[in-house]
């Protein structure tokens, strides 16, 4: 099980930047709390950051055939761009948006989620433990379809069999 997790522009400055908003926890941090519970659980796990839109469109790209699911807090780009959005459908993995602050407590133009639709789920509003929650509820994900996969798999051997 490979989990990848994309962060978007801004994400590097955590704890230096915003920190009434964002919290004093740097995002290595939050990425080594991360780590500690994917191998606790024998999950492989990946960590991306950019402020380029380009770069993490191409990310996501790359998670095609190469990651079960994404846990992704696309930053600013949540409310504006439809091509990671668009990046998202069209992997089509089980994606959670995570987000430190509550958009819906913040300005206006931060309430939008453009990429929020195509995501399997949301954790928004939690600070950094909202990247913990996302892991347990991806490794929940993740195990529930495989427990379906191989639950189907005695039902095609049988028809292939017939």
């Amino acid at each position: 099980m490979k989990i990848v997790v994309i962060q978007g522009p801004n994400l590097n400055m955590l704890g230096v930047r915003e920190q009434q908003v964002y919290g004093p926890m740097r995002l290595e941090q939050i990425h080594a709390q991360m780590k500690d519970v994917a191998t606790q659980n024998g999950v492989e796990i990946e960590f991306y950051q950019s402020n380029l839109e380009g770069e993490i469109v191409d990310r996501i790209q790359e998670c095609y055939g190469d990651a079960d699911g994404i846990i992704i807090n696309p930053a600013a780009y949540t409310h504006t761009s439809i091509a990671i959005r668009d990046a998202i459908s069209a992997v089509n993995l089980p994606t959670i948006e995570v987000h430190i602050s509550n958009i819906y407590r913040r300005e206006e133009f931060r309430q939008k989620s453009m990429t929020a639709p195509a995501c399997t789920s949301s954790v928004i509003g939690f600070g950094p433990f909202g990247y913990h929650l996302a892991m347990v509820g991806m490794m929940q994900i993740l195990s529930e379809i495989n427990a379906m996969r191989q639950a189907q798999a005695p039902a095609q051997q049988g028809a292939e069999e017939e």
